[in-house]
C-alpha cells in the first residue's frame, strides 16, 4: 500500500504485536514487528502502543516480556496484558461464580502489576475481560495505586454498562477500545459515548469503529476524550487514519484525536518520548 500523506503527527493507542517467546499461536492476523513498523510508517504513525494477543492458557508474563523486547529501538510502547479470575458477565450465574472466584497462580497478581508499573519497559496495561477474565479487587486496587492507563476491550461480552460498574469507579484512566461496541454494535457505541458525560477518566479509542456519524458525534461532543487507535494488524493503519481524515470535523479536532489526546493520557506517546 502506498504511503499516506497528511500533515498530522499521529500516535496510535491500539496495536497487537504477536511476539510470544513460547511460540504459541494466537488468533488474529499476525505480522512481524518489522512489518508492523513499516505499515505504521506508511500511515504516518510515529509511535504505537503494542500488546500481546490472547493466549489459550497460562500466564502472560512471557508474552509481555517478548513484546517489551521487540519494542526496543522501535517506535513502540509496550502495554502489559493482564487477566483475572472473575467472570465479566452480568448474569446471575456469573455473579454467583464471582463470589467464590479466587486468583490462580497464572492470573495477574497485585505484585505483578507493581512490577510492570515500575519496569520502564511498560507504559500501561491491556485488559480483555471476555478473553482473559477480570482481575480481583486487590489487583484493581494496585492498578489504582500505580495509576497507569488501562486499555480495555469493550463489546458485547463486556458492554459499557459493565465497564462502568467494575472499572470506572476507579481513579486510573480507562481507554475503552472500539468505542465499547466490538463487533460493530451501534447501540453499545452510543452507550459508550454517553459514558463520557459521567466519567472523567473514561476515553474511547477509534479502532474498528466504522460508523462516521458516531465518530463525528464523539469528536464534536467530547473533543478531548477520543484517541486514535488503528487496530493493527487486523486493520491496516492506512485505513484507520483515512477514516479520521475523512470525517466532517475541524482540523484542530483531528489533531486532538491523532496526537494531543493520546499524548496526554499516555505519557510515552508525547513528542518528547520520540
Amino acid at each position: 500500500m502506498l504511503e499516506l500523506e497528511h500533515r498530522f503527527r499521529v500516535v496510535d493507542v491500539h496495536a497487537r504485536l504477536n511476539a510470544d517467546a513460547g511460540g504459541v499461536q494466537t488468533r488474529g492476523r499476525a505480522i512481524s514487528p518489522d512489518r508492523l513498523e513499516r505499515e505504521m510508517h506508511q500511515a504516518g504513525v510515529v509511535r504505537s502502543v503494542v500488546f500481546p494477543g490472547p493466549r489459550p492458557e497460562g500466564s502472560y508474563v512471557s508474552a509481555n516480556n517478548a513484546v517489551a523486547r521487540r519494542s526496543v529501538d522501535r517506535p513502540f510502547l509496550a502495554f502489559a496484558r493482564i487477566d483475572g479470575p472473575r467472570d465479566p458477565g452480568e448474569t446471575a450465574s456469573s455473579r454467583l461464580r464471582n463470589l467464590t472466584a479466587r486468583r490462580q497462580e497464572h492470573h495477574t497478581s497485585p505484585e505483578d502489576v507493581e512490577q510492570y508499573a515500575y519496569d520502564d519497559r511498560f507504559h500501561g496495561f491491556k485488559l480483555d475481560p471476555v478473553e482473559d477474565g477480570l482481575p480481583d479487587e486487590e489487583t484493581l486496587d494496585q492498578l489504582e495505586d500505580v495509576d497507569l492507563p488501562v486499555l480495555v476491550h469493550g463489546g458485547e461480552g463486556y458492554p459499557p454498562a459493565a465497564v462502568a460498574d467494575t472499572l470506572l469507579s476507579r481513579s486510573f484512566p480507562v481507554v475503552l477500545a472500539h468505542f465499547g461496541g466490538h463487533p460493530l454494535n451501534r447501540e453499545l457505541m452510543t452507550d459508550a459515548i454517553d459514558l463520557l458525560e459521567r466519567h472523567d477518566e473514561c476515553y474511547l479509542d477509534t479502532s474498528y469503529v466504522r460508523y462516521r456519524d458516531l465518530l463525528e458525534r464523539a469528536v464534536m461532543e467530547h473533543p478531548d476524550r477520543v484517541l486514535f487507535g488503528s487496530g493493527a494488524p487486523s486493520s491496516h493503519p492506512n485505513v484507520a487514519v483515512m477514516e479520521i481524515l475523512t470525517l466532517d470535523v475541524p482540523e484542530d479536532a483531528m489533531r486532538k484525536v491523532f496526537d494531543k489526546n493520546p499524548s496526554r493520557v499516555i505519557d510515552g506517546l508525547a513528542r518528547d518520548g520520540e
